[in-house]
């Protein structure tokens, strides 16, 4: 149209992001839709931005500047932002950018009105909306109206919430231009956005019609609250009409200004049914246009609706895709939940859990989820996993209770199974014999080190070959009927024996005391051997004074240069032996383990070392013992008093035996996963150096972004493909920015569950009672396990505990998570310890705030905030 620096809406399309940003890409792509009208105009160029950063060379020193500033430090990012808004403001449009721009505008006349708008090169894009980022100027009047706001454009690309959000999002800033987009000016009766999905619930569904009087300035400034519509099904299924007391309207000679909408009008809709009904329809058109769900903006003139913005609607939760497309309702269970580790996990992760898990998996937005469909439309099978899912967290019972409340949702089948327990359910009995913990344990040991010797000879595409037989070795082990009858035995006799004292003594949760010191638990143990290591360190201040400075991960070979560091060493390296395959979020085989990142421990030892004394270990594991031994004594006594009490006395002692005999082993299974799975890691990352060497690859971690299935490819072919690593690190890192829901629909509506309760005091945080006691104290929230700064007395708050966490517990007095239930990792340990514990606290990190003092109700299950 104009050379390089103006292009016509009809000239571009999502192919030209980089020339004319998020805003202008998608603006093009929209007026080639049929059907949809998007106001004329075109698109000022990056070329054009490119000039007039170059006629500032201060510019750059600006931007070196702002990307070492801390994202927090509001006020030095505000003070040099404006400073270089103020450069880019006093630049003089070179006379060939600002005759492209004349030229363009033609022969529209001196009084036609303008919008002028930002249009970056990072907005608008599937991972990151950017939305109200950069500015948007309306009713702009003359060519040099339009030029001057053109300038204040470019200049808002560095606006302070433009910068702290780049920072956020880990943007550079100096890879983004800014491209703006010159449209003539609809003056519209109504205006509002559109959302083709419900923004709140995720439903794909459900769209959302927000609308008011006049310029749409008045609903995103906040002005007026808008009319609401809901539409399901080409028709308005609920509406909420606002009383709207002013509207922004256009002025002839430029700008806007609000004005007082006439009092007979106020509680009138801004839109009749059947216009709501027929913009969803334009919207379902350009959602099926970009391929996902979209966030439009809509200006109603003379009964016709005009597109002026559309972009993807980021927060939205994906949904899993169907192995086979069946076009049926589908219902996914998160195995985050479960495995108490709800962050995204990278490409090698998923695949490789998915290649050694148990049943079928699918991932959406980097986590991984279960279609438990089937087993809810059996009547023979609903009611077991419902039963299954409420004793692990409630929540999630309580979400699936939800879809099926939907009698249309999940249609019921016919009982196909000719009859008894529905597969996989519960295993057989096993005598109560500590002999079988010993020999599973042993079992695992062994297969364990026949991987690790076997492995040790195989490499390149044969390497390959060799981990999928030991991934069928893998679901092996998992399945091992005895070792799946010990976990259950532990399970189940946890329950009978909270069931029954509940119902004969009015005892709550009486096994969390029965179960302290419980033999055989790896990751109790692990807390407790951390302990240990403290003591050998605490008598010797020149280490204690090394490690609180230590901050790279080659320090352990320096401590052995100060007085008492080769113990010191030894005793870390003992640990490291024995739990370094360990780490948070450890069943993605990409999240670095403690032996690759000893640092993370240190911050846990030295509380350790300022926290307790010698032998503490020692005297913890024994205090737990006594008190279960004076607490089953207890028990035992209060049932003989009552009627048929040797028979209830008889068989709770059988049980508190069971449960003290299995409840350790349950951790067991966990450990050996980990173990097998840090072997594997090793192998690869042996194999991804060799890639490195043959210049396949740039760097080691490059390998976290493929499958496993694509790793095999690389290794075989000496080729890898940087675009498609590059495509997966940048939706990786888009995908911390979502919440992984409980259970997911295949229309995308997420589902976190309730409690349904009211039993807790007024405005206390309900959640899941694991482990009983009350306790008060000071709140921590520790969102990093290597920002651990720990007090005796302390109560932890955090998203999730996995057994990396253990190490932890040995200092606090009671814990508070986000996600968990009965049988989690954390649960387990926290009544191994005897920490009140409260789990599945819906939004915890962000109610409680660090430092606030907190009482934990264990036995009730709910955090009174005190200060």
């Amino acid at each position: 149209m104009n050379g390089p620096y103006v292009l016509d809406l009809q000239e571009v399309d999502q192919t030209r992001v980089a020339v004319v940003g998020g805003k202008g890409a998608h603006l093009g792509g929209l007026s080639r839709i049929e059907g949809i009208r998007v106001p004329e105009g075109f698109c000022v160029t990056t070329d054009a931005f490119r000039r007039i950063m170059a006629e500032a060379p201060s510019i750059a020193g600006g931007l070196d500047q702002l990307s070492l500033l801390d994202p927090d430090d509001r006020e030095a990012i505000r003070t040099l932002s404006a400073r270089i808004r103020r450069t880019i403001e006093g630049i003089t449009i070179p006379d060939d950018v600002a005759a492209a721009i004349t030229h363009a505008l033609g022969g529209q006349g001196e009084h036609v009105a303008y919008a002028v708008r930002s249009s970056a090169t990072a907005e608008d894009l599937p991972t990151a909306s950017f939305a109200g980022q950069q500015d948007t100027y309306l009713n702009v009047v003359g060519p040099a109206e339009i030029l001057r706001h053109i300038s204040r454009c470019w200049a808002s690309l560095f606006t302070e919430r433009a910068v702290i959000y780049r920072r956020r999002n880990g943007i550079d800033h100096r890879t983004v231009h800014m491209a703006v987009v010159v449209q003539r000016m609809v003056l519209p009766q109504a205006s509002g956005i559109l959302f083709t999905a419900d923004p709140v619930t995720g439903n794909r569904k459900v769209a959302t019609v927000d609308a008011g009087f006049g310029l749409g300035e008045a609903l995103v400034s906040g002005l007026v609250n808008p009319d609401v519509f809901t539409v399901r099904d080409g028709e308005v299924v609920a509406k909420a009409i606002a009383a709207k007391q002013r509207a922004v309207h256009a002025l002839s000679a430029g700008g806007t200004r609000e004005v007082a909408i006439d009092s007979q009008r106020r509680e009138q809709p801004a839109l009749t049914d059947a216009q709501v009904v027929r913009l969803v329809e334009l919207g379902r058109r350009i959602e099926g246009h970009f391929g996902r769900p979209q966030d439009i903006e809509w200006c109603l003139a003379d009964d016709a609706f005009h597109i002026v913005q559309s972009r993807p609607i980021t927060t939205l939760f994906p949904i899993p895709v169907p192995e086979t497309d069946d076009l049926e309702n589908h219902v996914y269970v998160s195995v985050g939940h479960q495995q108490m580790m709800t962050d995204p996990m990278k490409p090698l992760g998923l695949s490789m859990w998915r290649l050694t898990a148990m049943v079928a998996m699918h991932e959406a937005g980097g986590r991984l989820f279960v279609d438990v469909t089937r087993r809810l439309a059996s009547p023979a099978s609903r009611d077991g996993l419902l039963d299954l899912m409420g004793r692990g967290d409630p929540l999630v019972r309580d979400a699936l209770e939800t879809v099926l409340d939907r009698d249309d949702f999940i249609p019921s089948l016919p009982d196909t199974a000719p009859g008894g327990p529905p597969a996989g359910g519960a295993p057989a009995p096993i005598e109560t014999d500590p002999g079988v913990v010993t020999e599973l344990i042993e079992r695992s040991r062994t297969s364990i080190a026949a991987l690790e010797r076997d492995i040790r000879t195989k490499s390149g595409p044969a390497l390959f070959d060799f981990l999928l037989e030991a991934f069928e070795e893998h679901k092996r082990v998992l399945a091992d009927p005895l070792s799946l009858q010990a976990i259950m035995a532990g399970m189940e006799a946890t329950w009978w024996l909270n069931d029954q004292l509940g119902e004969w003594l009015g005892e709550k949760n009486a096994a969390d005391t029965l179960t302290l010191s419980a033999p055989d638990n790896i990751t109790s143990e692990m807390g407790l051997a951390l302990l240990d290591v403290a003591d050998v360190i605490r008598p010797h201040p020149e280490v204690v004074e090394f490690l609180q400075a230590a901050d790279d991960e080659d320090f352990l070979d320096r401590l052995a240069k100060l007085p008492g560091g080769t113990e010191a060493r030894e005793a870390i390296e003992a640990y490291l032996d024995r739990y370094g395959m360990r780490c948070v979020g450890e069943i993605d085989i990409t999240r670095p383990r403690w032996r690759e990142r000893p640092t993370t421990l240190v911050p846990v030892i030295l509380d350790n070392v300022r926290n307790f004394e010698r032998g503490a270990a020692e005297r913890r594991f024994e205090q737990g013992r006594r008190k279960a031994r004076a607490k089953e004594q207890e028990v035992l006594s209060r049932l003989r008093a009552l009627p048929d009490g040797d028979r209830k006395a008889d068989e709770t002692k059988r049980m508190i035996d069971r449960v003290r005999t299995f409840i350790g082993y349950r951790e067991y299974p966990k450990y050996g996963i980990v173990s097998r799975t840090f072997v594997y890691k090793q192998a690869l990352l042996a194999e991804a150096e060799r890639l490195v060497q043959a210049g396949v690859l740039p760097e080691k971690e490059d390998i976290f972004y493929l499958t496993f299935q694509e790793l095999h490819d690389v290794v075989r072919t000496n080729r890898a493909d940087e675009r498609l690593i590059q495509e997966r690190k940048d939706a990786f890192r888009s995908y911390h920015a979502l919440t992984a829901p409980r259970v997911l629909t295949s229309d995308g509506e997420a589902l976190t569950g309730a409690y349904r309760r009211d039993d807790a005091p007024a405005g206390a945080l309900v959640g899941l009672p694991v482990s009983t006691g009350t306790v008060e104290g000071r709140a921590r929230v520790i969102l990093d396990i290597g920002e651990a700064d720990l007090e005796a007395g302390d109560i932890l708050v955090t998203t999730f505990t996995d057994p990396s966490w253990s190490p932890l517990f040995v200092a606090i007095a009671g814990l508070v998570t986000e996600v968990g239930g009965l049988m989690t990792h954390g649960a387990v340990i926290a009544r191994e310890y005897g920490l009140p514990a409260v789990v599945g606290v819906e939004g915890a990190t962000r109610l409680i705030q660090d430092g606030q003092r907190i009482r934990v109700h264990g036995t009730d299950g709910y955090i009174e905030i005190l200060s």
